[in-house]
């Protein structure tokens, strides 16, 4: 087996093992329903106060459902671990240009750099489980999204936006659970709702 194949396959075996990492969408999609729900009470403003406060309760959450299903992706280490660091810090480069785009531009502008600036690393994490064309798809359509709501509804870019986002990581939640499923039976693990074990 050469290097690229052996590369392949660990991708594979990490996407089944830890099921696409669905539980971490299934906390994105509940952080964006709450800005959108945020919008109907508070004004742009505040909401967006509690956009980036509540942002560092994803990762949390995340873990909380993760353990709820019996999926360990913090204890889950191989050879690709390593580049997940870079990657973030990539991602969090957007913060700054965010947290400056708040002292000159509309409240609409603002949600849209969040709604794709936490899409960033979407790419590189698709790579890592083999699924490339997947988790791109995501980013690109959820970028595509933000930029199609934030013109063509201007007054409800601070509903919409939200929405948009959370129903990329709805539909996006469901398709990685039933594929990496369907890739953990191929590799002889038993795969349910509840994260996947060795097949006995």
């Amino acid at each position: 087996m050469d290097l690229k194949t052996e590369l392949l396959e660990m991708r594979h075996n990490t996407y089944a093992r830890l099921r696409g990492g669905y539980p971490i969408i299934l906390a994105g999609t509940a952080y964006w329903l709450a800005l959108a729900a945020m919008s109907q009470f508070m004004e742009p403003i505040p909401q967006l106060q509690a956009a980036f406060a509540l942002s560092g309760m994803i990762f949390p959450l995340a873990l909380l459902l993760a353990w709820i299903a019996r999926i360990p992706f913090m204890k889950d280490r191989t050879a690709l671990s390593p580049v997940l660091l870079p990657t973030f810090i990539a991602m969090l480069l957007f913060w700054p240009m965010l947290f400056i785009a708040t002292a000159d531009a509309s409240p609409g502008v603002v949600m849209s750099i969040l709604a794709i600036g936490l899409s960033l690393h979407w790419p590189v994490i698709g790579w890592t489980y083999g699924r490339t064309a997947l988790y791109c798809t995501h980013a690109v359509g959820r970028a595509a999204l933000v930029f199609w709501a934030f013109y063509a509804f201007p007054d409800q870019r601070m509903l919409l936006i939200p929405l948009a986002v959370a129903a990329s990581y709805g539909v996006t939640a469901l398709i990685v659970f039933i594929d990496s499923g369907r890739a953990a039976r191929r590799l002889g693990l038993v795969s349910d709702a509840r994260g996947v074990a060795p097949a006995v």
